[in-house]
């Protein structure tokens, strides 16, 4: 078992950011799988698959990224918008605000990171006219047809606008 836990060490260095450059790192990573495809037990052999699998998705970007390094870091930033809808509303869940409204939702929920007194007219003025993002303009339509096709009144009439459309384009 000790030349696996060894194995399982010097796979998560080379994902430590802090161990060095993305290049370096990830030709630790493929000599480290080479040797493990190499070896006869089956267990490194699957370890190697694994890191095969997973490998293009690992050494992306440039390095001065500041991107979570890991699934547990994602989670935890995930979390922190949740967190802020829960305490608005006082409920479990966090419904579909976020999904729908979180281009812009979530800067205005983060403002305070990156702005610590409190916010006057005028900080806010600049923001008047901003214009609503495409993804979350698209956000909404999507959530409008979905609403449509779900009501047994409404899905005749969003059934012939969309046939209406595809006859119009063709």
């Amino acid at each position: 078992m000790r030349p696996h836990v060894q194995a399982v060490r010097d796979i998560a260095a080379t994902l430590d950011p802090a161990e060095g450059p993305v290049a370096d790192r990830q030709g630790r990573f493929q000599s480290i799988r080479h040797a493990l495809a190499d070896d006869a037990d089956p267990i490194a052999q699957k370890m190697a698959r694994t890191m095969d699998s997973f490998a293009p998705g690992l050494f992306v970007g440039p390095d001065d990224l500041d991107l979570p390094c890991d699934n547990l870091d994602l989670e935890r930033w995930f979390r922190q918008p949740k967190g802020h809808e829960r305490r608005i509303h006082g409920r479990c869940h966090v419904g579909l605000r976020i999904v729908l409204e979180g281009p812009t939702l979530l800067p205005a929920l983060d403002a305070h990171l990156s702005h610590p007194q409190r916010f006057e007219v005028d900080d806010l003025l600049a923001y008047i006219q901003a214009p609503i993002p495409k993804v979350q303009r698209d956000a909404f339509r999507r959530r409008r047809i979905m609403r449509q096709a779900r009501s047994a009144k409404l899905r005749p009439i969003l059934l012939q606008s969309l046939e209406q459309r595809y006859h119009d384009s063709s």
